[in-house]
């Protein structure tokens, strides 16, 4: 169990990170049972996740999880002659977040005139 001045530091710091839920046809389907997806930072752990985006938000989250994708491989060429290389991607983090019954954030947002 982290103690809580570690707890309060990474509240604080992450205060600058802001977090958009991903617009996507899959995001849109998992909407339904009321989980939204954020790409958030490596570092962030899943109580921080939480905090965050109850204060951002104004709702109640009932369940973090979280999944690390790999960055993709690519090749870089070192010259004409030379063998091309292989360096990575960064890796990304994504949250899936899952708020309390009754409550919503509004990512598909249309503009009414």
């Amino acid at each position: 169990m982290a103690d809580k001045k570690t707890t309060e530091m990474n509240t604080a710091s992450l205060k600058l990170h802001m977090l958009e839920p991903r617009a996507t046809e899959k995001t849109y389907m998992e909407q339904t049972k009321r989980t939204y997806v954020f790409p958030v930072k490596r570092n962030m752990s899943k109580q921080a996740i939480k905090a965050l985006v109850e204060n951002e938000f104004n709702v109640k989250v009932t369940d973090v999880r979280t999944l690390i994708r790999d960055g993709k491989a690519t090749k870089f060429s070192k010259g004409k002659h030379a063998y091309p290389g292989i360096t990575h991607r960064q890796d990304k983090k994504y949250a899936y977040v899952t708020l309390a019954e009754g409550n919503s954030i509004k990512v598909f947002e249309e503009e009414k005139k």
